[in-house]
């Protein structure tokens, strides 16, 4: 009987329990505009988002820190804005309007009125502006001015230091006396990419390495002239690690950029391969087949003369239209049975045969 009672009362307490939470009011029912305010997304129709994420899209990261260059010339020379270089600047306004260095400066200074955009470079203009013909009042980019071209470059780097741009100190052509301007024209647009003072990479090298441009007219040659590479696939002009100012750490690994199948390793190795190709190629063009230094036999004869077989000297008397024509010289010469010459996997390959 006890337990009966005690299971009654247990179902209707709950029935009751369930009753009085039916009995309360909905939580929902009591929620305020205020309270489904706060529990719905923001939302902000009036614009003032949308002003301030043009203005952070405006601000142009890359000239958002562009502040005026110093110029010790003209140490109390003061800011006095684009406006003003214009009044006189005009054609070369024009011509900088659709550079890199104008969309971007004008863009951040947009989103911040103090970016400068002639005086990043040039300096404050103050001086310059009171006394156009005073030499080094402003900031000059041409071997003509008074800027010396130390403060040329390190004007420059301001912004462009780092990157390709870590060895320039101690380089070939810092060491020379060369300047950014030497090279680069950004106060107008000549070429594709890179504001170079000329139409493209490889015209603005022949400047001054106008030899090296004849290399590549020769017979056999890197496709340079065919437009299917530049001097910068190979070299950093900004300054390396290497003599040459190759891009990479050795002649080897630069070629291997575009050879991989040269790179090897090989079970049976040639030592002048490995060592430079430079040994038997000349990098930019040839008269030779393939870019050797010489013709072959010859160039194999350089270090295997009265070695192997027959070890009799070969020279041009034995060409097929000499004194004593030797089949040895005709064709291939030595690739016609050593074709594989940088190195071979065969197992039957010390002789580099196959």
């Amino acid at each position: 009987m006890t337990r009966h009672t005690a299971t009654l009362a247990g179902t209707w307490g709950r029935r009751l329990a369930l009753l009085a939470l039916l009995a309360l009011p909905s939580v929902h029912a009591q929620q305020t505009r205020e309270d489904l305010a706060r529990q719905l997304p923001a939302s902000d129709l009036s614009g003032a988002q949308a002003q301030r994420s043009a203005r952070q899209f405006l601000a142009a990261p890359g000239f958002a820190l562009a502040r005026v260059a110093d110029n010790p010339l003209a140490a109390t020379a003061t800011p006095v804005g684009e406006k003003v270089c214009i009044a006189c600047h005009q054609l070369e306004s024009e011509h900088f309007t659709h550079t890199v260095h104008a969309l971007g400066l004008h863009a951040a200074a947009k989103a911040d009125p103090a970016i400068p955009v002639c005086e990043t470079c040039h300096g404050p203009g103050s001086a310059h502006a009171q006394d156009p013909a005073g030499k080094g009042l402003i900031l000059g980019f041409t071997r003509s001015s008074a800027t010396p071209l130390a403060q040329q470059t390190r004007t420059c780097l301001t912004c462009h230091e780092g990157g390709a741009r870590d060895h320039w100190a101690g380089s070939i052509h810092q060491r020379n006396d060369l300047s950014c301007s030497d090279c680069h024209n950004p106060m107008a647009t000549f070429s594709g990419e890179g504001l170079l003072a000329k139409r493209s990479i490889n015209d603005t090298c022949a400047q001054c390495h106008n030899d090296v441009r004849m290399e590549f007219g020769r017979r056999s040659h890197m496709p340079l002239a065919e437009g299917q590479m530049s001097c910068v696939d190979c070299h950093n002009p900004h300054g390396s690690l290497t003599a040459p100012l190759l891009k990479t750490a050795t002649v080897n690994e630069t070629c291997y950029q575009c050879h991989a199948e040269k790179r090897g390793p090989f079970l049976f190795e040639h030592a002048p391969v490995r060592q430079n190709c430079l040994t038997c190629h000349t990098p930019h063009g040839s008269n030779q087949h393939a870019l050797l230094v010489a013709p072959v036999p010859f160039l194999c004869q350089q270090c295997h003369s009265q070695l192997g077989h027959p070890n009799d000297l070969l020279t041009p008397q034995s060409l097929a239209n000499g004194a004593h024509p030797d089949e040895r010289l005709i064709g291939r010469a030595c690739l016609t049975c050593h074709a594989q010459i940088h190195g071979s996997n065969a197992p039957s390959g010390p002789k580099f045969h196959e």
